[in-house]
């Protein structure tokens, strides 16, 4: 598709600006899925019996996944964050 937009300068600029506040952003939230991990682990080593609940947060969720590794350690995966 081909064509032209007219828009304000002001506009112009914040979308300019737009890429950085994105980037910004996923990076904030991949640094809040790494802390919740560590929680996670911090949860789940001490017998809180969590597996069923990973286990039902994993079929409900669309956007994330937890997983855990052979050392009991959880970490969030971010589906659709690229």
């Amino acid at each position: 598709m081909e064509g032209t937009v007219t828009i304000s300068l002001k506009d112009f600029d914040e979308l300019r600006h737009s890429q950085e506040k994105v980037h910004a952003a996923k990076k904030q939230t991949i640094e809040a899925a790494k802390e919740l991990g560590v929680f996670l682990t911090f949860l789940g080593g001490r017998g809180t019996g969590m597996e069923p609940l990973i286990v039902e947060f994993n079929r409900q969720s669309k956007t994330a996944r937890i997983v855990a590794d052979e050392n009991s350690r959880y970490r969030i995966e971010l589906l659709d964050l690229e």
